[in-house]
């Protein structure tokens, strides 16, 4: 049986996955190679914030940003054509935060709230203890690289591997499903009760923003989820 012929398009994107794929990976290897030595270095707080707050952004953006960056300058892709326009915004952002829900209500069940703190990273109280203008340089950075990038990472990996798999169910995404199980297998999660509810939150959250953004055509629910929800609890 002769093998199935690839279109241009199709060879393409594979390329563009891999190429999202294996920066990302390079990156992760490094950060679990160094990662004892990375966090007692942007925990110091004897060392200057801003170099601290770099070197943490530089490896949060090359597991997530770095890779989609690549290909959209290498493919000359503007980033508007992946869902960053007014039109839904607002239907988007409401849809998105519902999808959340679930894994707000798992927060605060399970007791692990402490308070509402956008943007709170390892070092985010030194930043903005660090004085105008570091603190408002740092809060930038923190706000591009934790929020934003987070978020629109998984839009555009989404994008390109639905277009790629294209499914003719309208609620099966292969795109989201894939990007559902990345954001597993990236954060630590256990099998306990708990674990279990937090794997299930969290898959209805991911699945069902790129599905929001999939139907609204806008991305900023994405983006605004990793802003205001996921990095604040």
């Amino acid at each position: 049986m002769a093998k199935k012929q690839l279109s241009a398009d199709q060879k393409r994107l594979d390329l563009d996955l891999w190429i999202i794929g294996l920066v990302t990976l390079a990156v992760f290897v490094c950060y679990g190679a160094m990662g004892k030595q990375l966090t007692s270095f942007i925990k110091d707080d004897t060392i200057s914030v801003i170099p601290r707050l770099l070197l943490n952004a530089a490896f949060q953006f090359g597991i997530a940003g770095l890779g989609i960056i690549i290909v959209c300058i290498f493919r000359k892709e503007n980033l508007t054509q992946f869902g960053l326009t007014k039109k839904n915004g607002i239907k988007a952002i409401v849809w998105t935060i519902l999808c959340f829900t679930p894994y707000i209500c798992y927060i605060f069940i399970s007791g692990q709230f402490n308070g509402y703190q956008p943007f709170h990273i390892l070092i985010a109280e030194d930043v903005l203890a660090s004085g105008i203008p570091f603190s408002l340089l740092g809060m930038v950075i923190i706000v591009v690289v934790w929020g934003f990038f987070e978020g629109f990472n998984y839009v555009v990996i989404s994008d390109k591997i639905n277009k790629r798999y294209p499914s003719k169910n309208q609620w099966l995404d292969w795109g989201a499903i894939t990007c559902t199980i990345v954001c597993l297998l990236f954060h630590p999660l256990s099998t306990s009760f708990w674990g279990i509810i937090e794997i299930i939150t969290t898959s209805i959250a991911i699945y069902g923003m790129l599905i929001v953004k999939k139907k609204t055509g806008n991305a900023w629910g994405c983006i605004v989820a990793f802003c205001l929800i996921w990095n604040a609890l």
